[in-house]
């Protein structure tokens, strides 16, 4: 389907390429198309520029923080409150609550006595129970990470008269004003078209900053707002938001609920569509006729239908949609929201009691993904909507943005189609055919000339981290992956060592060796020699080589038990800052020396005290290194290698605002823990070779009406709603939160959208932008019936990690349930037609009750002994940055019983046959001591194997004679001739292919030390900490039928 650009009657070349984002033949996952032409960097600021001094400041891009007088909390760049570390609010940063040092509020709670959850009988029921979270209006904190969901915010996501930021000393985030939708920032380009010259005097505009780049206020005034087609109703309203074509249209079709996954009828490319005459294109027939599968109006009640978990794995509901508009829309793998269905006011959105957000995984490797090289990026001039399938066309000539209804019109270029090559077709142009698209930005998308990939790794080489022999893993595995780096010959790299002093090493080319410089002044760190610090890795690489094999043995016989990070981190900084780029650091221990330094905080036998543990970090200076950092697209990963407490609370905030990611693997030792050995090398070889952008930036655009209020992932977020991502790789979600802001009565369709802009590893700037429609509905049925269970839990997890860093744990947990009450409560009392004695759930909610037991047992929320502080905040870093899919697998893994594996229901793929065993409910009781069990839980599998299971399955898949020779380490099947082994092994490959990182297998005995693991896991048991599913539903019946 790749097409060679053909010039259009305009001049311009415009082409469509499609490509593949799987790794193309040449190992790398971009197609090496142009460079783009630079910007020219005169006018650009130095500190962005590669000929900076290395700047001890900010840069332009997030101004130097000034306290606000009012509040005590200090703003960055005027736009984003970052609060004092006593309001530390995580990174689901909510942009428009006030201030809370200066407006503490008494919680109000829930009405009547809160709903304490039941002890199991083992505990002690004299604790002071806490005041119970819900999701009343008003009922909730006052904090940033607020669970209302009616939480009123001021974005407007359609024009005011000026759109001009206004940057008082004492920037009001209630100022209705913002950049972030201004009224028409034009660099997208249609200049040729004769719409609007981009021009000044005859030479280009540089933008100063990323909020003009992606649309911002950029020309912001050009356009009067009399002619804002959005403020006059004839205009904006007299045509209906849908996709182009749908004249004399049947009714909805009868998709919804409960269908089997081959209705799932997501585009994987560009789809052929018919178009009826253009301006013909207003839908006749009412959407909000609901013909649903009857299984979605299905009433339920829990206490006698225990068991709703389904064999398969469980598909998103699709939403109610004409069948031509749900074939064009967006894969619920890169965006879905928690509503299929919108409610027209917030009032019925507070009525339903379900919090309304999205969740995306923007950067997902995809198999297919349509590139469009076209010269003409296609935006609204209003709100800076890219074109897209659910836009209307009111002729050739015209287009009406299906996000604030602005009428635009169609460039001249526009009107070429480059896969038919014919004239006058707009409405087929991939742009309009695609949900999900890439374009190749011109340079007025570029703040400075593409970054180079830039790699730069920090090596904790203290007495500690020798020992745990870390280094010659990582070594070996840089080493083995140097030539899969994303990159092209612009690639550098550099390497950094510490213990209580810092090592730098010059990789000079034409040094016979590598050269190592010691810096022992911590208290002020200096660069010596930065230009060879950081080398080309191709006319470089033999030295690279070098080190790598020298460095495990370099520090084998050191003494030296101090640990400089933050010292080192600084230096990496300054190193980086010129460029931007990835910083890698691995560390084994807590900080001991200079700046950064931490103390042991955490008190054994307090970890099951939901009061007193220490979920906030003890210093803010890893945060604010994380925004310098973030100022000068830096993003840095931590690999923490511990078996002591390393402080992760304080440590992680250095990944989280860079938008980096933090893996953990405790008790890392090269003898005693080889499976955490193997761990390592697999998920190191994925986060080397995997695709990476960087200098990036997200926004997320919804319907006039709607707007977005907290945003939850790793990143900084810039201006109003302009996410900061120095670094962004495909296995990383979001997830924000939203309001019904202004009744969406006029609209019977609103649309997202997510635009990330970035620099590719190859050098050329991108914009991947994805669209999402969904339809509006007006009653509470409806509202219901569209819920996606998965996705409300997945918000509902990175909600309650917020609660839990800004009021306390058992907050959290009395919110996630108060949550299953609310909602349940409301279908009883508003939706239910008869009353009926038991648990009456939605079908659409049949696992929400489940789901969130298994949150509360999950390691982030669960009490008891056993959670390590450094493990619960590693698996709180886990809900806020993990994509949905993975996330749920976390929370509530699948049990499939593999000794007795069949041909029957198999499918078949690339000529292998993959067995498809039914998923079993995680109790004890699914289980029997003559069989085998996997247990996929995410990063990890496990295969139980009982006392009594056959001797076919320990011969033939396991190839041991009797259960006892069984090795009690082992993490590999044999691959024998047989069958049952071939079957068994297609089928946990599957699993594996299924997900970017590496899942470990464990095979475990009776009595082997992770059979607690495999147990713990069984989220329908009663523990002693925790209810029974069964105990969990007679909780939440007798609190919904008070």
């Amino acid at each position: 389907m790749s097409q060679p650009g053909i010039p259009a009657s305009g001049g311009s070349s415009t082409g469509l390429q499609a490509q593949n984002g799987a790794a193309s033949a040449s190992g790398s996952p971009y197609t090496n198309g142009p460079v783009q032409n630079a910007l020219m960097s005169s006018q650009v600021s130095v500190s962005q520029g590669y000929n900076s001094q290395l700047p001890g400041s900010y840069p332009h891009l997030i101004p130097a923080k000034t306290l606000n007088p009012v509040s005590g909390q200090s703003n960055s760049g005027g736009s984003q409150t970052v609060s004092p570390l006593s309001n530390y609010q995580g990174p689901g940063q909510a942009l428009y609550g006030p201030p809370v040092a200066s407006h503490p509020v008494t919680p109000s709670l829930h009405s009547g006595p809160s709903p304490q959850m039941p002890l199991p009988t083992s505990q002690n029921p004299a604790a002071t129970p806490m005041p119970s979270g819900s999701f009343l209006p008003g009922a909730s904190v006052s904090s940033p990470s607020n669970w209302q969901y009616n939480y009123l915010s001021q974005t407007n996501h359609c024009p005011r008269a000026s759109s001009q930021p206004t940057m008082t000393g004492n920037t009001n985030l209630m100022s209705p004003q913002y950049v972030s939708s201004g009224d028409s920032s034009l660099q997208n380009n249609i200049i040729k078209s004769g719409i609007i010259s981009n021009t000044n005097n005859g030479s280009m505009v540089v933008h100063n900053n990323y909020d003009e780049i992606e649309g911002g206020g950029f020309l912001a005034t050009s356009q009067p707002t009399t002619k804002n087609p959005t403020m006059s109703r004839s205009v904006g309203y007299s045509y209906p938001s849908l996709p182009p074509g749908y004249q004399n249209t049947a009714p909805p079709s009868t998709t919804g609920a409960g269908l089997p996954p081959s209705s799932l009828n997501y585009p994987s490319g560009p789809q052929a569509f018919t178009q009826t005459p253009l301006g013909a294109n207003h839908l006749t027939s009412s959407m909000s006729g609901l013909s649903l599968h009857p299984e979605g109006l299905r009433v339920i009640n829990l206490l006698q239908e225990r068991n709703m978990l389904p064999s398969t794995p469980l598909q998103p509901p699709v939403p109610n949609l004409h069948e031509d508009i749900q074939k064009l829309n967006c894969n619920p793998e890169l965006f879905r929201c928690t509503l299929t269905s919108i409610p027209q006011t917030q009032a019925l959105l507070n009525k339903a009691k379900l919090p309304l957000g999205l969740l995306l995984h923007p950067f997902k490797d995809l198999v297919q993904l349509p590139v469009v090289t076209s010269s003409t990026i296609v935006r609204c001039r209003s709100c800076r909507t890219y074109i897209n399938p659910f836009v209307s066309f009111l002729d050739q000539r015209r287009w009406k943005c299906n996000l604030c209804y602005r009428v635009n019109d169609v460039p001249e270029e526009f009107m070429y189609n480059p896969l038919t090559r014919v004239y006058g077709e707009p409405h087929r142009r991939p742009e309009v055919q695609n949900a999900t698209i890439e374009f190749m930005a011109p340079s007025e998308y570029m703040l400075r000339p593409p970054q180079p990939p830039v790699y730069l790794f920090v090596f904790d080489v203290s007495h500690n981290a020798i020992e745990t022999g870390y280094l010659n893993s990582v070594c070996q595995s840089l080493l083995d992956n140097l030539d899969l780096l994303p990159g092209n010959t612009r690639t550098k790299i550099g390497f950094i060592t510490f213990d209580s002093t810092i090592h730098f090493y010059s990789l000079q080319e034409g040094l016979s060796q590598p050269q190592m410089l010691i810096v022992s002044d911590i208290e002020d760190v200096f660069i010596p020699m930065p230009e060879n610090l950081l080398v080309n890795l191709n006319e470089s690489k033999e030295l690279v080589q070098d080190l790598l094999k020298t460095l495990p043995q370099m520090f084998t016989k050191t003494l030296e038990t101090q640990s400089a990070l933050g010292p080192a981190l600084q230096a990496a900084f300054k190193l980086m800052s010129p460029t931007g780029g990835r910083m890698s650091v691995f560390q084994t221990q807590l900080p001991t020396l200079g700046v950064g330094a931490l103390k042991p905080r955490e008190e054994p036998n307090q970890r099951s005290s939901a009061k007193e543990i220490h979920l906030t970090p003890s210093t803010d200076f890893y945060k604010k290194l994380a925004l310098d950092c973030s100022g000068q697209q830096v993003a840095v990963d931590l690999f923490l290698l511990s078996g002591q407490y390393s402080d992760l609370a304080s440590l992680g905030c250095i990944s989280r605002y860079s938008a980096g990611s933090v893996y953990y693997y405790p008790s890392y030792h090269h003898q005693h823990n080889p499976i955490q050995v193997q761990k390592l090398e697999k998920e190191l070889q994925r986060y080397l070779t995997r695709k990476i952008g960087f200098e990036a930036v997200m926004r997320i655009r919804c319907t006039k009406g709607l707007s977005i209020h907290t945003f939850h992932g790793n990143f900084f977020v810039r201006s109003t709603d302009l996410l900061s991502l120095p670094n962004v790789n495909p296995d990383a979600g979001y997830a924000v939160q939203m309001s019904v802001e202004e009744s969406l009565t006029d609209t019977q369709l609103v649309s997202f959208q997510s635009a990330l802009l970035y620099t590719s590893s190859k050098g050329e700037r991108r914009i991947r932008v994805h669209t999402l429609c969904l339809p509006v509905v007006s009653t509470l049925n409806e509202v219901f019936l569209g819920a996606d269970v998965q996705a409300i839990s997945g918000l509902l997890a990175n909600m309650a990690v917020d609660r839990s860093v800004t009021a306390s744990l058992s907050d959290a947990r009395d919110a996630l349930v108060n949550a299953v009450i609310d909602s349940l409560s409301a279908y009883r009392s508003s939706a239910l037609s008869n009353q009926q004695p038991g648990l009456m759930v939605p079908f659409s909610l049949r696992l929400f009750p489940l789901f969130v037991l298994a949150l509360l047992k999950q390691k982030s929320f669960q009490t008891g002994t056993n959670a390590r502080l450094d493990e619960r905040i590693f698996a709180m870093c886990q809900v806020k940055n993990q994509p949905l899919v993975y996330l749920m697998l976390t929370t509530h893994p699948s049990l499939y019983r593999v000794d007795n594996l069949s041909d029957e229901g198999a499918i078949s793929i690339n000529d292998r046959t993959i067995p498809q065993p039914p998923i079993l409910q995680l109790s004890v009781e699914k289980l029997s001591r003559d069989g085998a069990f996997l247990m996929d839980a995410g990063s990890v599998l496990m295969l139980w194997v009982g006392r009594n299971c056959g001797q076919n399955f320990l011969s033939q898949v396991l190839g041991v004679e009797n259960y006892a020779l069984i090795p009690q380490t082992m993490t590999d099947l044999p691959e024998l001739d047989t069958p049952e082994s071939a079957r068994t092994i297609a089928f946990i490959s599957w699993l594996r292919e299924q997900r970017p990182f590496y899942p470990i297998l464990y095979v475990i005995r009776d009595e082997s030390p992770m059979k607690a693991n495999f147990l713990q896991n069984m989220v329908e048991d009663r523990t002693e900490s925790a209810l029974s599913y069964y105990e969990f539903l007679l909780h939440i019946q007798q609190q919904v039928n008070k």
